[in-house]
């Protein structure tokens, strides 16, 4: 990748900026670029078109201050005309507040996308491209109409289109084809499986993957693609439960569930990965973990890119307490609390490096079909752990 990268011209100037929320994982980034950057030499750092190229930092000053009624605007503080511009934002930070009628308030997936598009503004016909880097898809959970109501993420995607963004990148998305409303734009769904592999070799090193001792478990219907893949590409079988609801009944948005039915073979002895895009409150994963547990599971563990755990922790201390689960993977994409990072059951997926390696290569106008597909790599670190190592 440095190779071509040296003799490749970056499509302009690198800048990137963390909206509130995501200094830490921005930080990461910006450190891994630096360091990328400079290591690579050549003759051609010298041409002007690499005037800028090897920096210290990447991360421009920004802000979105508030009034005191809660009205907002968003600031560059640093030039960005001709520069190729990378916004990172985290729609579901709860943990930043501001102020208002005297007030704090948490901010919401509404307030966070409104500040990303303050900035988009405040850098349109300047920026010489703009991509937004949007972990968990703004409003993902909405990309279907079943009745008379909104298409919240369709309209959002349409938004940012409109206003000048060229890419978004994302990350497991609820449904990716919702991507249909900007057929003309660029819009990347990144999938983390070789990382949360890695972390659970790193994590588990006891871990067996073959069909004898290993097996995928689906959460539900629409995870099966995922879950298809990492069942392929690590050759063991796959299992999964669907979600019987009460169409009768709306709670807190959504059908209630009335059970989980599983389809799939003997557990028995196995120790199983359950995959999902994300834990919202939790109740069904932990549910499909006591009915797999009934049927004699080893032990299960749980990978979710995102986890929101919108009705606290205490349910998933309990289903440690009893065995039910072993440990729950989630990525560093969204906002963790310190006092989930501080549970014994929990263990965090960096993806700050791969972010990294994704902005390089755009700046280069490269194609990032090999980090998107990463089967080869998942390929090597098996061969490592089958062989021992």
């Amino acid at each position: 990748m440095e190779a071509i990268h040296e003799v490749s011209i970056p499509v302009g100037p690198l800048n990137i900026v963390g909206m509130k929320g995501c200094e830490d994982l921005v930080g990461k980034v910006d450190r891994h670029l630096a360091e990328w950057r400079a290591q690579r030499h050549g003759e051609l750092m010298s041409e002007s078109e690499f005037i800028g190229y090897c920096r210290d930092s990447y991360l421009i000053k920004t802000s979105c201050p508030r009034f005191g009624n809660g009205e907002g605007k968003g600031i560059i503080k640093e030039t960005v005309r001709g520069h190729d511009l990378y916004i990172v934002v985290d729609c579901f930070n709860y943990g930043v507040t501001y102020g208002m009628y005297g007030l704090t308030v948490p901010m919401s997936p509404d307030d966070h996308y409104q500040d990303l598009k303050r900035i988009i503004a405040a850098s349109s016909g300047k920026a010489r491209r703009i991509n937004v880097i949007m972990p968990m898809l703004y409003e993902g959970r909405q990309h279907r109409r079943a009745s008379r109501e909104s298409l919240d993420c369709a309209i959002c995607l349409q938004e940012l289109a409109a206003m000048g963004v060229d890419n978004l990148i994302t990350f497991d998305a609820h449904d990716a084809r919702v991507q249909n409303a900007i057929p003309l734009s660029g819009f990347e769904n990144v999938q983390p499986t070789y990382q949360f592999l890695k972390a659970m070799v790193n994590t588990v090193p006891d871990l067996k993957i073959n069909k004898d001792h290993l097996m995928i478990i689906s959460p539900d219907e629409g995870g099966m693609s995922r879950c298809m893949y990492y069942a392929s590409v690590l050759g063991v079988e796959l299992g999964m439960f669907y979600k019987r609801r009460d169409y009768s009944v709306i709670v807190q948005g959504k059908n209630p569930i009335v059970a989980h039915e599983f389809l799939g073979n003997n557990v028995e002895g196995k120790d199983l990965i359950i995959v999902d895009d994300m834990i919202s409150s939790g109740e069904s994963v932990l549910d499909i973990a006591t009915q797999l547990k009934a049927r004699g599971a080893g032990r299960i563990f749980i990978c979710a890119t995102f986890g929101l755990f919108c009705e606290g922790l205490e349910k998933f201390d309990e289903a440690y307490k009893r065995g039910d689960i072993t440990k729950v993977f989630t990525t560093n994409l969204i906002y963790r609390t310190p006092e989930l990072q501080a549970r014994p059951w929990y263990r965090e997926v960096d993806m700050a490096k791969y972010i990294a390696y994704i902005i390089d290569t755009l700046n280069h106008d490269q194609s990032i079909s090999g980090l998107l597909d990463p089967v080869h790599r998942i390929n090597k670190l098996l061969e490592r752990v089958r062989g021992g190592e």
